[in-house]
């Protein structure tokens, strides 16, 4: 679709809109910006921006006439596809694109798409490093931060595009098409906004949508969601986590992953894992922040998931301290009742989801309850001793109290940094 001159109205104004809403200006569309929040949702230079282009914008809600004058809708990934500005679309004809749809329209280099439950900023971030010190040039973007549509137009900049992508991301699809296709694994997630698992699943899976022969789809072999998926794809399959020759002496399926795109690539092994064994690990997942009176305390805000615990838990040997809490996604904590007896010394649980995390480990552990995440913090203090684990592993998301993990992660180091 040629976009000049088309009316195109972005539904939501956080990052993602924003960046989208630059593009589509600079694609010569009549950009228009709809929020169902207030206007200070804007960054002061976006804000800036608007008022010197002169872009349309409404704020506190959604207009039925707003959106049905359009040509084309963007969405932002937070805003559901079942929305009602996005029903008014759909009963109009409109398209509804996702920001990566967009974004993907436009770009001219091979796209390395990555998803699943857990695990996808760690590699997305290790991929783009690998490509790195094998003297290619990558962008990291998608759902680790930094929007697909913010760099498409430098495409002469880089050789892959390494994407984060999310369910959300994938619902509106039409065209995106990675050249290699990730799926790292499966388990509960998101049920606050997928009906069920088995559409939660569907959402994932369209990552290979459009994918052919000439492209590659990288499964986990010992998950059995996405080790079903191999006879049904048309891109070629790959395998990882299953004990293939050039990942001796490696375990973690995350690496396991990053190698076998290396594998596929051709990119020379002993500086890919070279890159891997200097890796320290992305922010707010499983950060050590510091060591007080022989407790050590871990940020590990990024861990939005049931699986995302266990992941935690099952990574520490020492007894544990666990910090759970925010707003919950409909998942059923009580999987890991059985790890958590065998971990967990003391569970501290807040925010908007501390009764559902109470009614689930009740009589499994200890339990402390608390209502904001400093008090969780001082509640810890408390309770640990000299050799234990304090950890924030949420297994929820943090909007009951903060804009998104990595707010809540930085108020969690900044509250253990400040404790005497």
């Amino acid at each position: 679709m040629d976009l000049q001159n088309k009316i195109v109205v972005v539904i939501g104004a956080a990052k993602s809109g924003q960046s989208a809403a630059r593009l589509l200006h600079q694609l010569k569309a009549r950009v228009k910006i709809s929020e169902a929040g207030t206007e200070l949702i804007l960054d002061d230079q976006f804000r800036l921006w608007i008022q010197a282009n002169r872009i349309e914008c409404q704020f506190e809600g959604h207009t039925q006439d707003f959106i049905e004058q359009s040509d084309l809708v963007v969405l932002s990934p937070g805003v559901r596809i079942d929305a009602l500005p996005v029903q008014w679309a759909r009963a109009k004809g409109v398209p509804i694109w996702s920001e990566i749809e967009l974004a993907s329209r436009f770009c001219q280099k091979p796209i390395i798409a990555i998803t699943g439950s857990n695990g996808k900023t760690t590699v997305s971030t290790l991929i783009k490093m690998m490509l790195d010190a094998c003297g290619k040039r990558a962008c990291l973007c998608g759902n680790v931060g930094n929007p697909f549509t913010e760099f498409v137009l430098k495409n002469d900049a880089y050789d892959y595009f390494v994407t984060e992508i999310s369910s959300f991301q994938l619902e509106t699809i039409e065209t995106f098409k990675p050249h290699i296709a990730l799926f790292l694994n499966f388990s509960q997630n998101h049920l606050d906004r997928h009906k069920n698992i088995e559409e939660y699943f569907a959402a994932k899976t369209r990552i290979f949508l459009n994918q052919d022969q000439g492209d590659f789809a990288v499964l986990n072999a010992k998950d059995e969601w996405v080790k079903r998926l191999a006879t049904q794809l048309k891109a070629h399959v790959s395998f990882f986590n299953d004990d293939e020759p050039y990942v001796a002496e490696i375990n973690n399926p995350n690496h396991l992953a990053v190698l076998a795109v290396a594998h596929i690539l051709r990119l020379p092994m002993n500086i890919c894992r070279r890159e891997i064994d200097a890796f320290k690990g992305v922010e707010h997942r499983m950060e050590k922040i510091r060591n007080l009176n022989g407790v050590e305390y871990i940020n590990d805000s990024k861990a939005t998931t049931v699986e995302a615990g266990r992941w935690a838990l099952e990574s520490i040997s020492r007894p544990i301290v666990m910090l759970c809490g925010g707003r919950d996604k409909n998942l059923d904590f009580s999987v890991i009742r059985s790890l958590v007896a065998k971990k967990v010394k003391t569970m501290i649980v807040f925010g908007e989801a501390r009764a559902k995390l109470r009614e689930a480990f009740d009589g499994v552990v200890p339990l402390l309850e608390c209502t904001t995440l400093e008090d969780a913090v001082n509640g810890a203090r408390q309770v640990a001793q000299p050799g234990d684990v304090a950890m924030l592993v949420p297994m929820c998301t943090s909007y009951d109290m903060f804009k998104n993990f990595e707010e809540r992660g930085h108020a969690f180091k900044t509250i253990v940094q400040n404790l005497k």
